[in-house]
């Protein structure tokens, strides 16, 4: 795998309990090095519309031809907005990869979502297999993946998490959604 292929990093701004939408933020990188652009969306809060919304952020980007892999902060965005990285890789042709930075409490997140009317999203979450750990160094992520072998999934990590345990597309996301909802990023990602 070259170093300075094309990637793709999604993660949300923060957002408040009283906002319908939520803004997406997409950076792509060369490898883990090099930021080439920026994409953003909107997505509903708990709603349903993510997977399309990032399926067609990607189908429009001028970046898409060369884009090899799509790294997602998780597999939920606007809280509860479920994705199905299967569809997106799918509906792109570019491997779609979650990183978690804990292994999910799936008891809770299942016993949260039928409190909320929502348990059907708990499927959609189950679908996306079992998160496999990544050791980096001395920490670890865990993904998930679709579009890819697991071998091919850990090197996009890898080859990506430059400054951190999490991808530098991932990282960097985070901190932009952070800068432009609360005028300032944390510097924590």
């Amino acid at each position: 795998m070259k170093p300075e292929i094309r990637i793709l990093g999604i993660d949300d701004a923060s957002f408040n309990k009283e906002q319908d939408d939520v803004l997406i933020i997409g950076v792509f990188f060369r490898g883990g090095s090099f930021l080439d652009g920026v994409l953003t969306t909107t997505v509903r809060r708990d709603g349903d519309d993510a997977t399309v919304k990032i399926i067609g952020m990607v189908n429009r980007s001028k970046f898409r031809s060369q884009l090899q892999a799509i790294l997602l902060d998780g597999i939920a965005f606007g809280g509860f907005n479920v994705v199905n990285i299967h569809a997106i890789a799918q509906h792109t042709g570019i491997p779609a990869v979650t990183v978690i930075r804990r292994f999910p409490d799936f008891t809770a997140i299942r016993a949260t979502l039928k409190k909320l009317g929502m348990e059907e999203k708990y499927q959609l979450m189950q679908r996306a297999g079992r998160p496999h750990k990544v050791t980096l160094g001395s920490g670890q992520v865990w993904i998930q993946h679709a579009g890819c072998t697991g071998e091919q999934a850990q090197q996009f990590i890898r080859l990506t998490a430059t400054r951190s345990f999490i991808p530098e597309p991932v990282r960097v996301a985070h901190l932009i959604g952070q800068g432009i909802v609360m005028g300032e990023s944390k510097g924590r990602a």
